[in-house]
């Protein structure tokens, strides 16, 4: 079987008081493990778009995207994802799971040690100096 055609998908690092917004995936690649809002970009939609509609759909908050923090890339069995991942400011409010999202929270970096994360999200945060920022 031949490896899929890459996706294009945008992820939302949102820290708020020393906390970082995640969702526990509900479905597809890493259900049930906690990572960042996001998903697949949709045809006609810009970066921007993808990303505060990946927030809203998936945490009820609003947010304005500050610019790129990085790049991951995820493959394995039937998938390949080229994720563009930007900071975004997030409007004040309390999140609610909702679309493909299991569950919403925002997270110390003693509660990543604690959590079952997406497989390269620690890695990630640290190469692209999001712990740093976190309390």
């Amino acid at each position: 079987m031949p490896a899929p055609r890459p996706e294009v998908a945008v992820g939302v690092v949102a820290v708020r008081d020393g906390r970082l917004l995640l969702v526990r995936r509900g479905r597809g690649v890493g259900a049930g493990r906690w990572s960042l809002p996001g998903g697949r970009v949709e045809p006609g939609e810009t970066l921007t778009e993808a990303v505060r509609r990946e927030l809203r759909e998936e945490t009820g908050l609003d947010g304005t995207v500050d610019g790129l923090c990085g790049v991951a890339e995820r493959m394995g069995d039937g998938y390949h994802y080229v994720i563009l991942d930007y900071w975004v400011e997030v409007a004040a409010g309390d999140p609610v799971a909702a679309d493909d999202a299991a569950a919403v929270r925002w997270a110390g970096r003693d509660d990543l040690a604690r959590l079952d994360l997406v497989e390269g999200l620690v890695e990630f945060l640290a190469d692209h100096g999001v712990l740093p920022r976190l309390a």
